[in-house]
Protein backbone atom coordinates (compact mmCIF):
# COMPACT_ATOMS: atom_id res chain seq x y z
CA UNK A 1 0.00 0.00 0.00
CA UNK A 2 2.94 2.25 0.04
CA UNK A 3 1.61 3.46 -3.53
CA UNK A 4 -1.74 4.61 -2.16
CA UNK A 5 -2.64 8.19 -3.63
CA UNK A 6 -4.80 8.46 -0.95
CA UNK A 7 -1.74 8.42 1.50
CA UNK A 8 -0.15 11.83 2.98
CA UNK A 9 3.37 12.65 3.43
CA UNK A 10 4.57 14.38 6.12
CA UNK A 11 5.73 17.29 4.35
CA UNK A 12 2.34 17.33 2.33
CA UNK A 13 0.67 17.48 5.62
CA UNK A 14 3.29 20.50 6.66
CA UNK A 15 2.20 22.19 3.83
CA UNK A 16 -1.29 22.20 3.48
CA UNK A 17 -1.43 22.98 7.22
CA UNK A 18 1.30 26.36 6.54
CA UNK A 19 -0.91 26.87 3.15
CA UNK A 20 -4.05 27.05 5.63
CA UNK A 21 -2.37 29.54 8.21
CA UNK A 22 -1.47 31.79 5.17
CA UNK A 23 -4.88 32.16 3.75
CA UNK A 24 -6.22 32.80 6.76
CA UNK A 25 -3.44 35.44 8.17
CA UNK A 26 -4.04 36.54 4.96
CA UNK A 27 -7.93 37.08 5.07
CA UNK A 28 -7.62 38.27 8.80
CA UNK A 29 -4.70 41.12 7.90
CA UNK A 30 -7.26 42.17 5.11
CA UNK A 31 -10.01 42.53 6.92
CA UNK A 32 -8.35 43.94 10.57
CA UNK A 33 -5.28 44.95 9.78
CA UNK A 34 -1.71 44.27 11.30
CA UNK A 35 -2.32 45.58 15.05
CA UNK A 36 -5.85 44.02 15.54
CA UNK A 37 -5.24 40.72 13.69
CA UNK A 38 -3.95 38.26 16.25
CA UNK A 39 -2.04 35.07 15.98
CA UNK A 40 -4.80 33.33 18.08
CA UNK A 41 -7.27 34.52 15.58
CA UNK A 42 -4.94 33.01 12.65
CA UNK A 43 -4.77 29.93 14.43
CA UNK A 44 -8.47 29.81 15.13
CA UNK A 45 -9.69 30.65 11.72
CA UNK A 46 -6.47 28.15 10.23
CA UNK A 47 -7.91 25.38 12.94
CA UNK A 48 -4.64 24.95 14.49
CA UNK A 49 -3.24 25.43 17.96
CA UNK A 50 -1.74 28.61 17.97
CA UNK A 51 1.75 27.83 19.13
CA UNK A 52 1.93 25.39 15.25
CA UNK A 53 1.73 29.13 14.08
CA UNK A 54 4.45 30.06 15.75
CA UNK A 55 6.66 26.99 15.15
CA UNK A 56 5.91 27.48 11.59
CA UNK A 57 6.71 31.30 11.08
CA UNK A 58 8.66 32.12 14.35
CA UNK A 59 6.74 35.69 14.76
CA UNK A 60 3.34 37.77 13.81
CA UNK A 61 5.81 39.88 11.57
CA UNK A 62 7.09 36.96 9.67
CA UNK A 63 4.03 35.52 9.50
CA UNK A 64 2.55 38.81 7.62
CA UNK A 65 6.07 39.41 5.42
CA UNK A 66 4.54 35.60 3.95
CA UNK A 67 1.03 36.46 4.15
CA UNK A 68 1.54 39.65 2.05
CA UNK A 69 4.10 38.74 -0.27
CA UNK A 70 2.80 40.02 -3.97
CA UNK A 71 3.67 38.19 -7.02
CA UNK A 72 4.52 39.43 -9.80
CA UNK A 73 1.56 38.63 -11.82
CA UNK A 74 -0.68 41.24 -9.36
CA UNK A 75 1.64 44.25 -10.66
CA UNK A 76 2.21 46.01 -14.40
CA UNK A 77 5.58 44.57 -14.51
CA UNK A 78 6.19 45.09 -18.45
CA UNK A 79 7.09 48.52 -20.08
CA UNK A 80 4.12 48.64 -22.42
CA UNK A 81 4.39 50.81 -25.63
CA UNK A 82 0.70 51.68 -24.87
CA UNK A 83 1.15 52.33 -20.85
CA UNK A 84 -2.14 53.69 -20.45
CA UNK A 85 -4.32 50.67 -21.53
CA UNK A 86 -1.53 48.25 -19.60
CA UNK A 87 -2.61 49.93 -16.56
CA UNK A 88 -6.25 50.29 -17.45
CA UNK A 89 -6.08 46.21 -18.19
CA UNK A 90 -4.56 45.86 -14.78
CA UNK A 91 -6.75 48.04 -12.95
CA UNK A 92 -9.72 46.05 -14.31
CA UNK A 93 -9.38 42.67 -13.19
CA UNK A 94 -8.28 43.95 -10.03
CA UNK A 95 -11.57 45.78 -9.07
CA UNK A 96 -13.13 42.61 -9.87
CA UNK A 97 -11.17 40.79 -7.20
CA UNK A 98 -8.18 42.57 -5.22
CA UNK A 99 -5.87 39.54 -4.48
CA UNK A 100 -6.12 39.00 -0.54
CA UNK A 101 -2.44 39.70 -0.34
CA UNK A 102 -2.70 43.20 -1.36
CA UNK A 103 -5.54 44.62 0.62
CA UNK A 104 -3.47 42.80 3.68
CA UNK A 105 -0.44 45.41 3.20
CA UNK A 106 -2.98 47.97 2.00
CA UNK A 107 -5.16 47.81 5.32
CA UNK A 108 -1.98 47.90 7.29
CA UNK A 109 0.26 50.58 5.78
CA UNK A 110 -1.19 53.15 7.38
CA UNK A 111 -0.15 51.68 11.21
CA UNK A 112 2.73 48.76 10.21
CA UNK A 113 5.85 49.53 8.97
CA UNK A 114 6.76 46.34 6.78
CA UNK A 115 3.02 47.16 5.49
CA UNK A 116 4.00 50.32 4.53
CA UNK A 117 7.26 49.32 2.85
CA UNK A 118 5.90 46.44 1.52
CA UNK A 119 3.34 48.59 -0.28
CA UNK A 120 6.47 51.11 -1.12
CA UNK A 121 8.38 48.01 -2.99
CA UNK A 122 5.60 47.40 -4.85
CA UNK A 123 4.83 50.93 -5.79
CA UNK A 124 8.31 51.68 -6.53
CA UNK A 125 8.72 48.63 -9.14
CA UNK A 126 5.61 49.39 -11.05
CA UNK A 127 6.55 53.08 -10.90
CA UNK A 128 10.15 52.63 -12.54
CA UNK A 129 8.32 50.79 -15.07
CA UNK A 130 5.34 53.24 -16.25
CA UNK A 131 8.21 56.37 -16.15
CA UNK A 132 10.29 54.21 -18.22
CA UNK A 133 7.49 54.20 -20.57
CA UNK A 134 7.00 57.93 -20.16
CA UNK A 135 8.09 60.20 -22.53
CA UNK A 136 8.55 63.37 -21.02
CA UNK A 137 10.83 65.59 -18.69
CA UNK A 138 8.12 64.98 -15.95
CA UNK A 139 7.99 61.30 -16.10
CA UNK A 140 8.69 60.05 -12.59
CA UNK A 141 5.55 62.52 -11.38
CA UNK A 142 3.04 61.52 -13.94
CA UNK A 143 4.29 58.08 -13.17
CA UNK A 144 3.33 58.48 -9.31
CA UNK A 145 -0.17 60.65 -10.09
CA UNK A 146 -0.94 57.37 -12.11
CA UNK A 147 0.24 54.84 -9.03
CA UNK A 148 -1.61 57.11 -6.67
CA UNK A 149 -4.79 57.34 -8.91
CA UNK A 150 -4.55 53.57 -9.27
CA UNK A 151 -3.98 53.04 -5.61
CA UNK A 152 -6.73 55.66 -4.53
CA UNK A 153 -9.68 53.56 -6.74
CA UNK A 154 -8.43 50.64 -4.96
CA UNK A 155 -8.62 51.27 -1.79
CA UNK A 156 -11.85 53.14 -2.56
CA UNK A 157 -13.56 49.89 -3.94
CA UNK A 158 -12.55 47.65 -1.80
CA UNK A 159 -11.22 48.57 1.64
CA UNK A 160 -13.04 52.09 2.24
CA UNK A 161 -16.67 50.71 -0.35
CA UNK A 162 -17.12 53.99 -0.87
CA UNK A 163 -20.58 54.74 -2.19
CA UNK A 164 -21.11 54.87 -6.22
CA UNK A 165 -17.82 52.78 -6.47
CA UNK A 166 -17.86 49.86 -4.75
CA UNK A 167 -20.77 48.48 -6.56
CA UNK A 168 -20.16 50.04 -9.97
CA UNK A 169 -19.37 48.27 -12.88
CA UNK A 170 -15.35 47.56 -13.55
CA UNK A 171 -15.94 49.16 -17.33
CA UNK A 172 -17.36 51.69 -16.43
CA UNK A 173 -15.08 53.10 -13.95
CA UNK A 174 -12.42 52.11 -17.16
CA UNK A 175 -14.28 53.91 -19.08
CA UNK A 176 -14.55 56.96 -16.85
CA UNK A 177 -10.85 56.66 -16.06
CA UNK A 178 -9.26 56.35 -19.53
CA UNK A 179 -8.79 59.75 -20.40
CA UNK A 180 -7.42 60.83 -17.22
CA UNK A 181 -4.74 57.99 -17.18
CA UNK A 182 -4.34 58.17 -21.25
CA UNK A 183 -3.73 62.45 -20.25
CA UNK A 184 -1.23 61.79 -17.84
CA UNK A 185 0.33 58.58 -19.43
CA UNK A 186 1.04 61.02 -23.02
CA UNK A 187 4.12 62.99 -23.13
CA UNK A 188 3.05 66.99 -23.84
CA UNK A 189 5.52 67.31 -26.51
CA UNK A 190 4.85 71.24 -27.11
CA UNK A 191 7.32 72.73 -23.96
CA UNK A 192 5.35 76.24 -24.34
CA UNK A 193 1.73 74.50 -23.51
CA UNK A 194 3.01 73.90 -19.59
CA UNK A 195 3.08 75.80 -16.69
CA UNK A 196 -0.08 77.98 -18.30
Amino acid sequence: MANDPARVTRAQKRWQTESRILVAAREGFARSGYERTTIRAVAEAAQVDPGLVMHYFNSKKELFLKATAVSDDETVSDASPDVAEALLASLTDRLVTEPTASLALLRSMLTHEEAREGVRRVTADQLEQISRSIDSDDAELRGSLLSATILGVILGRHLLELDGLKDAPPQEIIDLLRPVVRGLAAADRDPESRGS
